[in-house]
């Protein structure tokens, strides 16, 4: 949620962050409202002194002696106008917080312009795979151990339905991935896989995102479609003290997507599907590191590719490639080598206070002096079913075997999968 004084004194930039971001707002609509709300705050503000001076003068006659219907009219007349304008100005304040929520935030200065197209590809890493046999996808590759068929008569089509080594290669790699982070420093948080209106709204899923989430009517609930919705709001209304930042976070959680809207794309195989899992990494920061936490995020997911000997690439998001929460994006590639292109494996994002605003997120700086919003980072690391696809496909032998790079091996207790 953006800050009202941005909203009030630059309109404009607002409008073409929106665009930007090819996000519809009409913020003229909103400054009317706004504008309406001050006219009606100083109303009340008017009243609210006549009534204080009203309640005075009874009290005066009173005490001594004399007749103070006249006032006591007059304060009721004046408390009953009150009351409406109050009123009035409660239902504009609920047409303001839900317009509000339909503006996205503003994208960093240093973010280029445009859609996908217009992503720049910041640097690579390692090398593409060549081999002297013709390279097969991971659906083949997984034949006996993937089975979406089977998934679809549990729960229908595009969920995954893993066995053999194909589960163990899964359980594997969440375990491998929470180590990682718990040994670099963050603390392991293990939350629920459903979320309240309120969660959802906090971490800007809602209402914008509405029509991809699973819903549960009968209680009001949300299958989380990511790891940062639980783990961001376990500090949704929170205050905390400056020393207590950052806060480093990371969680397992599976994730539903309807995936609306994407029909048309590769849906084949692992590549998009309505339940995956990942692990999350989540970070409150002060707002002076900011940038350097988001630098930090990014260089600690590609650590762990570089464990496993992914290639990768990582590229700087344009403006209308960013969600509609982040201010600055960073995306992880992943090579497929056996469908010859490049797959998005995480997505590292700084929110900074848009998502805090909405959620009621702030520290007490140390020296003193009013609270401030804290600023919420967030990264896959790592999102499951893409980076299997990379293990399968770039560790394939001729024979149809999987070569695990030596991080996983020792834990599989197997160096190579058949």
């Amino acid at each position: 949620m953006l800050d009202r004084k941005l909203l009030r004194k630059e309109p404009l930039k607002v409008a073409e962050a929106a665009k930007a971001k090819n996000e519809k707002i009409d913020i003229d609509r909103w400054l009317e409202a706004d504008s309406a709300r001050r006219t009606l705050m100083l109303q009340i503000e008017e009243l609210r002194k006549i009534r204080n001076q009203l309640s005075k003068a009874v009290s005066v006659k009173k005490r001594s002696g004399e007749n103070a219907d006249e006032e006591m009219a007059q304060s009721r007349e004046t408390g009953t106008r009150l009351s409406s304008l109050e009123s009035n100005i409660a239902d504009i304040d609920n047409r303001l917080s839900e317009m509000e929520k339909g503006f996205p935030n503003i994208p960093d200065p240093d973010v280029p312009l445009g859609g996908e197209e217009n992503n720049v590809v910041l640097r690579t890493w390692g090398e593409i795979p060549e081999f002297d046999f013709q390279a097969k996808p991971h659906w083949e590759l997984m034949e006996n151990v993937f089975q979406p068929e089977a998934a679809g008569r549990i729960a229908g089509s595009n969920f995954i339905l893993f066995r053999g080594w194909a589960a163990k290669l899964q359980r594997t790699l969440i375990s491998w991935m929470l180590d990682y982070h718990i040994e670099s420093g963050m603390e392991e948080i293990w939350a629920p896989f459903v979320a309240k209106k309120e969660s959802m709204t906090a971490t800007a899923q809602l209402p914008k995102m509405e029509d991809d989430m699973y819903k549960i009517d009968r209680d009001n609930l949300y299958l989380i479609p990511t790891g940062e919705v639980p783990v961001t709001n376990l500090y949704r209304d929170q205050l905390l003290e400056e020393a207590d930042l950052p806060v480093r976070l990371c969680g397992y959680t599976p994730c539903f997507r309807r995936e609306a809207g994407s029909y048309g794309k590769d849906n084949r195989g692992l590549n998009r599907v309505h339940q995956f899992e990942k692990v999350e990494m989540v970070r409150l920061e002060h707002p002076d590191r900011s940038e350097e936490a988001h630098e930090e995020l990014l260089n600690h997911a590609a650590g762990m590719l570089e464990l496993l000997g992914i290639p990768y690439r990582i590229l700087l998001l344009a403006s209308g490639d960013l969600s509609f929460a982040a201010a600055k994006c960073f995306d992880i590639e992943i090579w497929s080598a056996g469908q010859n292109k490049w797959l998005e494996v995480s997505s590292i994002a700084n929110f900074r206070e848009f998502q805090a605003r909405r959620g009621n997120m702030r520290y007490r700086p140390a020296g003193g002096g009013k609270q401030q919003f804290i600023h919420t980072l967030n990264g896959s690391g790592l999102a499951l079913p893409r980076l299997i696809i990379s293990l399968v496909e770039n560790g394939q032998q001729a024979d149809g075997s999987i070569k695990l790079p030596s991080a996983l091996a020792e834990r599989m207790g197997v160096e190579v999968l058949r």
